[in-house]
């Protein structure tokens, strides 16, 4: 009979084990079913939090996972979306931005077509070729942006004189200076300054700053050389909206009213990645109605360590 009744009482425990078991299998289901549902929920669109009234283990531990995802996601597409816009704001930009030399350009060949004087077909040719210009100068920057994005990029650094080529640029702007009655002020600390750079993107940034400087600026160009740096000054119309300098070297950033003058907004972006991938840096100051861009080179002992690509 005790034998009995041991047997009894292991069968009893077995049966309360497998209760207890089937109980918490089903609460398991429950909360998974939960959850599903929940889940479909959410990808029907809701924003909600995944809850549960379980408090087995794996499942609130579960839960939190998934609700860390779902954040994660949310953030994601809130980023994507935010991206999206503007990029559709910035090609509409830059479209605008194309068709206003093309068809001032196209008005003036126009007017050269219908004159009769010479010297108004050569004044209506001149300005057609004006705005073709600053329309060729837009599609190169967008032709080089799109190289700067691919990884395989890659600049060829050897030591270079600086002078000489800001020289070269700034003869290659001559007629433009001439028109706008600028006049660029160069103080070289050396006239032997050098630097480890790759000779055609160091050109891009200098030609890409003095033509920022004649599009927004209003005033003589001052560059100075000290040290490490070359900095670009200019005063800025008293009319225009002073630009952020924590900004400015945005892709396709322009002050609100830099619309219309040329540019694409990708040219002081250019010179940002051109310059970090030269192994240097960019700042921008305004102040006082004066715009500052500092360009910093690394010592040549750095530069000659620096690979160059991309």
């Amino acid at each position: 009979m005790e034998s009995l009744s041991g047997f009894g009482i292991i069968i009893l425990f077995f049966i309360l084990l497998l209760a207890l078991l089937l109980m918490a299998h089903i609460r398991l289901r429950a909360g998974l079913s939960s959850l599903c549902r929940q889940l479909e929920e959410i990808g029907r669109g809701s924003h909600m939090e995944l809850a549960l009234d379980s408090r087995q283990k794996p499942l609130p531990a579960l839960c939190g996972i998934l609700n860390h995802v779902l954040s994660f996601k949310d953030k994601n597409h809130i980023r994507y979306e935010q991206a999206q816009k503007l990029l559709k704001q910035n090609i509409t930009g830059l479209a605008h931005d194309i068709r206003t030399p093309l068809t001032g350009a196209r008005g003036y060949v126009q007017f050269a077509m219908e004159c009769q004087h010479p010297e108004k077909q050569a004044h209506y040719l001149q300005a057609a070729e004006k705005r073709l210009s600053e329309l060729q100068d837009m599609l190169e920057e967008m032709f080089l942006y799109t190289k700067l994005t691919d990884e395989d990029y890659s600049l060829s650094l050897r030591k270079l004189q600086v002078l000489p080529l800001l020289s070269e640029c700034l003869l290659s702007l001559y007629t433009r200076f001439e028109e706008a009655g600028i006049s660029p002020n160069v103080t070289f600390q050396s006239e032997g300054f050098q630097v480890n750079a790759d000779e055609d993107a160091l050109k891009r940034v200098f030609l890409n700053l003095l033509q920022n400087a004649l599009i927004h600026g209003a005033g003589d160009i001052t560059i100075l050389q000290a040290q490490d740096w070359i900095s670009f000054e200019n005063p800025l119309p008293k009319e225009d909206s002073v630009p952020d300098p924590c900004l400015m070297f945005d892709r396709f950033y322009k002050a609100d009213t830099a619309r219309g003058k040329g540019s694409s907004g990708l040219g002081l972006f250019i010179v940002k990645e051109l310059m970090e991938r030269m192994g240097g840096s960019v700042s921008a100051r305004a102040k006082d109605g004066v715009l500052a861009v500092t360009l910093r080179f690394p010592s040549l002992l750095q530069g000659l360590s620096f690979t160059g690509s991309a």
